[in-house]
């Protein structure tokens, strides 16, 4: 009965392999501040100045502004400083690396015609980290839900006639045969009943109800999560120059995504009547991707000291691969009995499409002749436009539904400054970033601040930059059953140095 059931699904091709969440359209569609020394020291607000590789991801204008052929290479030390709160729990986790952050260079061709307004041609190349997925932390306290509602919540519905092996059958054979033929909620129905979470309420193989074995009461759970990977972008960029008043420039980029997590729930309970008192449920998740966007920009002077610049940045389109492995252990103490249900399979899923949200900047800059300069950029990016596809999927179009009503337009400010004093400069900046959820809960509004100092050498610049930010998020558990919330306060510290060489 179980074949001639999948049959009929897989001949109607509706699909349910999809396990996609609001997590994944945000952080594949957030960036944090990673660029060169100085870029990193004012924040990043250099929309209306250019002059420097970084500035290029802002305002594709900026490399007009260089007068002559000009390279940057940095490095980067990350540390994150993690205290999570799960009810009566407290954690702190701190860790830290080095990333190649940034490393790119232009070339300047000069126009020996004095006739010719277009006085200028910039060829751009960098290569910058957007993102760095390096996140740890444990949340870990008494609640009074458990992972059971996980297992009800997708088995609901479920044949009973699915979730028994047939003769010869392991379960690692059924594992996959429902991953590939009815997707995520038979295969999690599977681990929860197989691991005697739950139930069946009656033996009939038509049976589509369950109910738990683990009676209510208190959950002693420990929740790890632990992810290490990175999204980064390469620009080509093409600049010019109109009477040494006007800067046009647009950027060609090509993206890439590299994630790995591992989630790990560990609940344990004393509670009367339960028959499962342990469950140990691990979750892996690997993915890849690439996309491309464009962007166009301008920069006008204003007098001899305003500048004012102007960009759009379209959205990332990225074709996104996801694997992912599962393990359920229960134990029940009263008969001593353990349940290992490891079923040894890597589900791929197929290729999808992720359209991220493109943004609007608006810059200004002050320019007190050599002395100095202030810098101000805002930015308008509406997370609610993220889309995955294709659309006429119906997992995908509830997706895009929920992604419409959480997720929100935000505005993000920064403002940078420079003194210079003969060869020394000094920098600082501060920045805010709106959450991108309407709640402002589940991620929390950021707020930064930067310094730094750099000296020239003539040719030869270098530059060191230290940044500070912090956010408060409260993060799901699970985005089905379980899906108690931590709260994570982060705390973000960074120091990065660059080298330059002019020509």
């Amino acid at each position: 009965m179980k074949r001639i059931y999948i049959l009929v699904i897989a001949l109607m091709v509706v699909t349910f392999t999809q396990a996609q969440d609001l997590t994944d359209a945000v952080r594949y569609s957030s960036s944090q501040l990673y660029g060169t020394a100085r870029f990193k020291s004012m924040s990043g607000a250099f929309g209306a100045l250019g002059g420097d590789l970084s500035a290029l991801k802002i305002n594709p204008a900026g490399s007009a502004i260089f007068n002559n052929s000009y390279s940057t290479i940095t490095l980067e030390y990350n540390n994150r400083n993690l205290d999570t709160r799960y009810f009566n729990g407290t954690t702190n986790i701190e860790d830290s690396d080095f990333n190649f952050s940034q490393a790119g260079a232009v070339l300047v061709f000069n126009s020996n015609d004095p006739e010719n307004n277009w006085s200028k041609l910039t060829l751009g190349l960098n290569y910058s980290l957007t993102n760095n997925f390096n996140d740890n932390y444990v949340a870990e306290g008494i609640s009074k839900s458990s992972i059971d509602q996980y297992f009800l919540n997708f088995a609901s519905g479920v044949p009973l006639d699915l979730l028994k092996t047939l003769n010869g059958e392991s379960i690692s054979d059924l594992y996959r045969f429902l991953g590939e033929n009815e997707g995520l909620a038979a295969q999690q129905a599977f681990l929860g009943n197989e691991a005697k979470i739950i139930k069946p309420l009656s033996n009939d193989l038509n049976n589509t109800e369950y109910k738990s074995t683990i009676t209510p009461g208190n959950f002693d759970q420990q929740y790890a999560l632990a992810s290490t990977g990175l999204n980064g972008k390469f620009t080509f960029n093409v600049g010019t120059t109109y009477k040494d008043v006007l800067y046009l420039g647009a950027n060609l980029n090509a993206h890439f995504i590299n994630y790995d997590r591992t989630t790990r729930l560990f609940e344990n309970n004393n509670n009367p009547n339960s028959e499962i008192n342990e469950v140990l449920f691990t979750n892996n998740l690997s993915t890849t991707g690439d996309g491309f966007s464009f962007q166009l920009g301008s920069i006008a002077k204003v007098g001899k000291s305003l500048r004012l610049g102007l960009s759009y940045e379209s959205p990332t389109w990225y074709t996104i691969l996801e694997e992912s492995s599962q393990y359920v252990q229960s134990y029940n103490a009263s008969l001593n009995e353990q349940n290992n249900v490891n079923p040894t399979i890597i589900n791929v899923y197929p290729d999808y499409t992720l359209q991220t949200p493109g943004n609007l900047t608006g810059s200004m800059a002050v320019i007190f002749g050599s002395t100095g300069l202030l810098s101000l950029d805002y930015t308008y990016k509406d997370y609610s436009n993220t889309k995955f596809r294709p659309q006429n999927d119906s997992g995908f179009s509830n997706l895009n539904t929920s992604i419409s009503e959480n997720l929100q337009a935000t505005s993000a400010f920064k403002i940078g400054g420079e003194y210079r004093i003969k060869e020394w400069s000094l920098r600082g900046g501060y920045r805010y970033e709106q959450s991108p959820y309407k709640n402002e809960s589940t991620v929390g509004n950021l707020n930064g601040y930067s310094a730094g100092v750099g000296y020239n050498f003539g040719n030869i610049k270098l530059d060191l930059a230290y940044d500070n930010a912090s956010r408060t998020d409260n993060p799901q558990l699970y985005q089905v059953g379980l899906t108690n919330a931590a709260q994570v306060k982060r705390d973000f510290s960074n120091v990065a140095l660059s080298l330059s060489f002019g020509i």
